[in-house]
């Protein structure tokens, strides 16, 4: 079974860089045929997709988000990263990673994902 556990900053000023690490145990980032993907959760709204990284690396992102949004890889580590750029405190949310057998982008629903982290609370604040 996949388990999944996001770490990172819990407080991050505007304008910094947001970056959390996603630990993966159960299977590897690089051969287990999963696509890795990032969802967040501002307070008081619905789920918005990120972007995901596919077993082979290969990167999709939020149209809304993706200049401003990098996943990247750990195969030593088998973690998997999301670097969100110029932060502000509309960023302030409940970030989540998560694991599917299936590309499906843009996907919030938990039943689209084989596992799904705890969640991490981020706050964007001076």
């Amino acid at each position: 079974q996949v388990q999944l556990q996001e770490s990172g900053p819990g407080l991050v000023k505007p304008s910094q860089t947001l970056s959390l690490s996603c630990t993966v145990s159960g299977a590897s980032i690089a051969t287990g045929f999963y696509y890795w993907g990032w969802i967040r959760q501002p307070p008081g709204k619905g789920l918005e997709w990120m972007g995901v990284i596919s077993y082979s690396g290969s990167t999709y992102y939020s149209p809304h988000l993706k200049i401003r949004t990098s996943i990247a890889r750990d195969t030593s580590k088998n973690q998997f990263t999301l670097q969100l750029i110029s932060v502000t405190p509309e960023d302030t949310a409940v970030y989540y990673c998560a694991a599917s057998k299936k590309l499906i982008l843009g996907a919030t629903d938990k039943n689209q994902y084989e596992s799904w982290g705890q969640g991490t609370q981020v706050t964007v604040s001076s």
